[in-house]
């Protein structure tokens, strides 16, 4: 399992990658891994596609430093 810090940085990853359709990609992956039987790696999407949800409710802040 990963830690907190690289689920973190996993879904902050993904939202760079896929925008937008960030969750719907980690969403998918988690089903993959499901359906192969890799128990492991779908709990680990799950956790990864729950902090995605999280990162894209925070307030976009658009200001250039």
């Amino acid at each position: 399992m990963l830690t907190d810090w690289e689920l973190w940085a996993c879904a902050n990853q993904q939202i760079g990658r896929y925008g937008d359709m960030a969750a719907l990609s980690a969403a998918m992956r988690a089903d993959q891994l499901l359906e192969a039987g890799d128990l492991e790696g779908h709990r680990t999407w799950t956790s990864i596609l729950h902090r995605i949800t999280e990162l894209q409710r925070l307030p976009r802040n658009d200001t250039t430093h």
